[in-house]
């Protein structure tokens, strides 16, 4: 899961008003594209230089491209954003359909408002879309913030000791085609419980990382 979270609170003083709306990827306009690219930037660019050269050229996404995301707006523009991709993963040996989610972002002046609790706006988009469960992946530095934001309402379960296959999101010369990665998996169960997630410590997603 791209994920960009600073820890820089200094000056907040009180939360904002973010209004979130739902928009499947066919509805967005260039100019949509070109406020969410710079949005990135701004957002992912405390995180090191080469997650923010990803949204260069107007670019919205960084690997694979959402099918519907929740954005949110306050007085500024855009203030926090996550897609969601259905796709279907390998665990272990089962085929999965789930909801994978991604492009997680919150405007660093905005960190520590609690705003990042609002993501649960995508949590009914994904029972609307009928998936056995959403899936994500964390970096380890961020999974205290996850579990607050998810773990304590049961709302999702963190697995880890898994290592993720990805594809990249382009073609390079001097690297291989793929990637496996050390993560940990976000489970978020919508039609199945949590113990018909199936077993397995290699996923793989047959394709880029959202």
């Amino acid at each position: 899961m791209n994920v960009a979270v600073s820890t820089n609170r200094e000056g907040v003083s009180m939360r904002p008003k973010v209004q979130w709306r739902v928009r499947w990827e066919s509805e967005l306009c260039v100019a949509d594209h070109v406020e969410l690219s710079e949005f990135f930037r701004k957002s992912y660019g405390p995180t090191g230089a080469f997650n923010a050269q990803r949204f260069q050229d107007n670019r919205s996404w960084a690997g694979a491209r959402p099918e519907v995301r929740a954005i949110g707006y306050d007085d500024r523009g855009v203030a926090a954003h996550i897609g969601l991709l259905r796709r279907f993963i390998k665990v272990g040996e089962v085929d999965l359909l789930v909801g994978e989610l991604g492009l997680y972002a919150v405007r660093p002046d905005l960190e520590g408002l609690g705003i990042s609790h609002s993501m649960r706006v995508m949590y009914p988009v994904l029972h609307g879309l009928g998936v056995a469960f959403g899936f994500g992946t964390v970096r380890p530095a961020l999974e205290n913030h996850i579990a607050r934001l998810l773990g304590r309402q049961g709302l999702a379960t963190i697995i880890p000791g898994i290592r993720v296959r990805s594809t990249h999101p382009e073609v390079y010369l001097d690297l291989p085609t793929s990637r496996l990665d050390e993560a940990l998996v976000l489970v978020l169960p919508i039609r199945r419980s949590i113990s018909e997630w199936p077993t397995g410590t290699i996923i793989d997603r047959n394709g880029p990382e959202l």
